[in-house]
């Protein structure tokens, strides 16, 4: 094992060490602080050896896989358990081990008044979670990557539902529960069909079979359909995008962990490890390019009507997620996968400014607000950092990620999801912007918010701003490195495509003129909002509605799943469990009856014994 290994797998120990620590010692996890700071400490440690290793390992080198055989056989294990480190895997890590790092420190001070168990208890979560997620992100074969998958949404729902006192915060996490469940099922079905169908679940012996032609093309596109139902669960595909705004319940520090660059981005990670498998199967993924492109113009669209500063986040992350599955059904996972490490940078620190000025002012509600770039300096910069990140202006997080996501499409020929991409890059500049020039600029709508503003404590603005710093950083690096290098794909054929000379350009015209249109209408308010918000009525009202989707699936799930519960209930009740009580109570009046033959008494038992050999004579006599 290299020193880099090591580094690694300890990495992917210490969250573990941290949860059974605060789980099975009860006195250090009531006092909710030092819970937090003992858990903090393993992450910072986590994070060292993380960026230890990363930077020992380097950019481009070959698997390593270290294994234990956890269901042997006497052929060859039928289940191993352990890591497989590349390049792809240990970026992952690096991005997952510092967000997790950087929001358990900002916690301390988001939470700081809640009562000691229950701070305790959120630190014990956050540490499981990050064992989860890092054991998906290394898992050496497809199962070990489906029993961390399911670690990593029992998480969810227990950090969605922290506030479970709250009926909306109870409710929203059973919906993202069960809503990416109905994923996770295709998901355990496609694992069991390509067991199956390769004999092996391991990810270097799957793709060793893929590109050499090993696989029987018989049957796959059935298997890589169920997988990625499991992904569009995950990651808030259509339809299963309705549990992520919801999720928006639980502590903000969760939605930046969880609903940012984490737990969200795992179906877009489980595609990108998967690509070979799917480029066997051009029709799941052309399916994968359309859905994604159509559930990024349809939440960009759903975030311009909302007034949530975090559900427009939350949609803002569907809309994301829907331009990294683009890219991958184009063909191009690597562009997807680039996408995703600088959008978990960016989207963590909107996600944490938000949840400053929810800190400071005490509402969710941006027409609340207003003026808070006086009072709230750092949060107002930082927020604007990411915000043009986002939005893919260049020298930020955002732009040539978003670039190469245009030109992947393009160059995969979906020409129609490309123009659904450029429509929905117009939106995000716009209702960024809208949330910029409503919150941080302006008159306040509310004085009493505005007054008791300020910045957060250092343990809350440092995380901003050293997201903030990284986002100014890989921004200007890749700005002035364009095209990208192809630093994580290299072991993958979907790596980045080569981008036309125009294609920067528009999105750049693009990304401009949504700002501008924002500035006019919410900065300047030479255009009426009213008057916009007319000229796009249906639109507006269809988006109000979330286009009637959580309507419908809340009706199936009423009118089909529960009028179908209640009918097997009843089966049950009164078919299953009526025939087994009736053939109960024979037995048990046969056995009253029986009961009646033991009299006691010997010559009773001898005649019966006579009976009986003079039956079995009779009978003896009459086969022959």
């Amino acid at each position: 094992m290299t020193d880099a290994t090591l580094h690694f797998v300890a990495t992917l120990v210490l969250p573990i060490v941290a949860f059974l620590l605060l789980a099975l010692v009860p006195p250090l996890r009531r006092r909710g602080r030092l819970a937090g700071v003992v858990s903090l400490g393993f992450s910072v440690i986590g994070l060292g050896t993380t960026w230890v290793g990363w930077l020992h390992s380097g950019l481009d080198y070959e698997p390593i896989r270290l294994l234990v055989s956890w269901l042997p056989s006497y052929r060859r294990p039928l289940a191993s358990v352990g890591v497989l480190i590349d390049p792809a895997s240990t970026t992952m890590l690096l991005l997952v081990a510092l967000v997790s790092c950087l929001v358990q420190a900002y916690s301390l001070g988001y939470l700081r008044e809640e009562p000691g168990p229950s701070l305790g208890r959120y630190y014990a979560y956050q540490s499981l979670f990050a064992f989860s997620m890092m054991g998906l992100v290394l898992a050496p074969n497809l199962l070990q990557l489906f029993i961390c998958w399911e670690l990593v949404g029992l998480c969810s729902y227990l950090l969605i539902g922290f506030w479970y006192q709250k009926p909306e915060a109870a409710r929203a996490a059973v919906k993202a529960f069960w809503t990416t469940k109905a994923g996770d099922v295709g998901l355990l079905i496609g694992i069991v069909l390509l067991w199956r169908h390769a004999g092996t679940l391991e990810l270097v012996d799957l793709r060793q079979m893929a590109e050499s032609g090993a696989l029987a093309p018989a049957g796959l596109a059935l298997i890589t359909f169920c997988i990625y139902l499991g992904a569009a669960g995950k990651s808030a595909q259509f339809p299963f995008h309705i549990w992520l705004p919801d999720a928006m319940e639980g502590p903000t520090p969760v939605s930046a962990l969880i609903h940012a660059a984490t737990m969200v981005t795992a179906g877009v990670y489980l595609l990108f490890r998967t690509e070979w498998l799917f480029a066997l199967t051009p029709g799941v993924l052309s399916l994968v390019g359309w859905v994604g492109a159509g559930t990024a113009l349809m939440a960009a669209v759903l975030a311009c009507v909302q007034n949530d500063i975090k559900k427009v986040l939350a949609y803002s992350t569907v809309s994301q997620l829907g331009f990294m599955m683009t890219a991958i059904g184009a063909g191009f996972a690597g562009a997807g996968f680039f996408h995703l490490l600088t959008h978990g940078i960016f989207k963590a620190l909107l996600f944490l400014g938000a949840g400053a000025v929810i800190h400071a002012v005490g509402t969710n509600d941006i027409f609340k607000m207003g003026g808070l770039a006086r009072r709230m300096p750092q949060t107002a910069t930082v927020f604007i950092i990411g915000t043009l990140s986002l939005a893919g202006i260049p020298a930020f997080a955002g732009f040539l990620s978003k670039d190469e996501i245009l030109a992947a499409v393009w160059a995969g020929g979906l020409t129609a999801p490309f123009v659904m991409l450029v429509v929905a890059a117009f939106l995000t500049a716009f209702y960024m912007f809208r949330v910029v020039f409503l919150t941080f600029f302006g008159a306040p709508a509310d004085h009493h918010g505005e007054a008791h503003a300020h910045d957060g404590p250092v343990i809350m603005s440092g995380p901003l701003w050293i997201l903030a710093v990284l986002s100014m950083v890989i921004g200007v690096y890749f700005t002035l490195h364009h095209p990208a290098p192809e630093f994580a794909p290299a072991a993958h054929r979907g790596g980045l495509p080569e981008t036309p000379g125009w294609l920067t350009p528009l999105a750049i015209i693009v990304a401009s003129s949504g700002i501008v249109l924002s500035w006019l209408t919410y900065g300047r308010r030479a255009i009426s909002a009213d008057a916009l918000a007319a000229a796009f009525g249906p639109i507006r009202h269809a988006a109000l509605a979330r286009f009637w989707i959580d309507d419908a699936i809340a009706g199936v799930y009423r009118g089909g799943l529960l009028s179908g519960s209640r009918v097997i209930g009843w089966v049950d009740r009164y078919i299953v469990d009526g025939l087994l009580n009736v053939i109960s109570a024979w037995v048990v009046v046969a056995g009253d009856r029986l009961r009646l033959v033991q009299t006691g008494r010997v010559q009773d038992y001898m005649y019966s014994v006579a009976l009986g050999l003079l039956a079995l004579v009779i009978w003896m006599g009459w086969s022959r």
